[in-house]
């Protein structure tokens, strides 16, 4: 009996340490503004961004995913195809294979992951992008972890009537015929930044959401009027990439804007990946060169970004924002 018992303990302990926000929230869905998970209720996630994967891959391991969960407290994580650059149009089945390994590595640790076309001109790269997500719709359109993301940053020189929405338009109508459930993301002009533009002409489906973008250290409180006016017309957002640093990714810690920026997302509940998972010499990088390309960091390894971020993403998974505003 006691054999059976302490068999019992492990193989439950076992099964508690692997299970992760999918298992409680399930398919993430949009109800107005909101994201919420299938019991209706309210979902706000933080995690981690990974860096560009052809100058980045060493990273997109099982390991540090790993880590990411059972250190940092995680809840979702983003791979990041670069495109453009020696990226995918140049290497298609090696990046594509990259990006595999951790959508893979993310189900198996039950975290979401969203699956970014890293692009700053994605509206010319459509048939691409239409054949790529296809392919990731059929191989993952029946995992609830999966989000799209459609186009990381168009550039201030698109427009969201001429090349972003209609570029969208038919990448979204190629996945809704394979995989008609999983949340998209869709980027705005202007780095993902005019999202209200965006929501004076959104998109119908009913399950897509409007990244924003922003690095503390160069958009203040502008950018967060932008926001309001998307949130206010009922419009969910998703900040599928933010820093702490400068636009440009180096800079200081711009502790003072980073709080007021947490403080934003809490109010309102968004979703939030930072940029970026890299061991890359700038600001922007949660781990200092020669860190293990698999997890295990100690905090000295940390960027003092990794640290602060750590910490900020650590608090979303203790205390969520889960409550809705709705009366604003």
């Amino acid at each position: 009996m006691k054999t059976s018992l302490a068999l019992l303990l492990f193989i439950l302990a076992l099964t508690t340490s692997h299970a992760g926000p999918v298992s409680e929230h399930g398919r993430l869905q949009v109800n107005g503004r909101r994201i919420t998970g299938t019991k209706g209720e309210t979902v706000s996630l933080a995690g981690n961004s990974f860096f560009w994967s052809q100058w980045g891959g060493e990273l997109y391991n099982a390991e540090a995913v790993n880590w990411l969960k059972s250190d940092w407290k995680t809840t979702i994580i983003r791979a990041v195809m670069g495109i453009e650059a020696g990226g995918y149009l140049e290497h298609p089945e090696s990046e594509k294979a990259k990006i595999i390994t951790l959508v893979d590595a993310a189900i198996a640790a039950d975290l979401y992951v969203i699956i970014d076309w890293h692009d700053h001109h994605a509206h010319l790269h459509t048939e691409q992008a239409i054949s790529f997500f296809q392919e990731m719709a059929h191989r993952y359109g029946k995992q609830p972890h999966v989000l799209y993301e459609l186009y990381n940053e168009p550039l201030n020189t698109a427009t969201w009537a001429g090349d972003v929405k209609p570029y969208a338009e038919k990448v979204i109508a190629a996945i809704r015929a394979i995989d008609p459930d999983n949340m998209i993301l869709v980027g705005s002009p202007t780095w993902s930044q005019d999202v209200d533009v965006a929501a004076a002409d959104p998109i119908k489906d009913n399950n897509v959401a409007y990244t924003l973008h922003f690095y503390a250290g160069t958009h203040k409180a502008d950018l967060r009027a932008k926001a309001l006016i998307a949130l206010k017309k009922n419009i969910p957002l998703f900040v599928s990439e933010w820093g702490t640093c400068n636009a440009d990714g180096d800079g200081n810690v711009a502790d003072a804007s980073t709080k007021e920026w947490m403080a934003f997302m809490r109010e309102w509940q968004l979703s939030h990946c930072n940029w970026s998972v890299s061991t890359r010499k700038e600001a922007a990088s949660i781990i200092i060169p020669g860190a293990s390309a698999t997890g295990h960091w100690p905090e000295s390894d940390l960027t003092e970004n990794g640290r602060v971020v750590r910490e900020w993403v650590r608090q979303w998974a203790a205390n969520p924002p889960v409550d809705p505003k709705s009366e604003k």
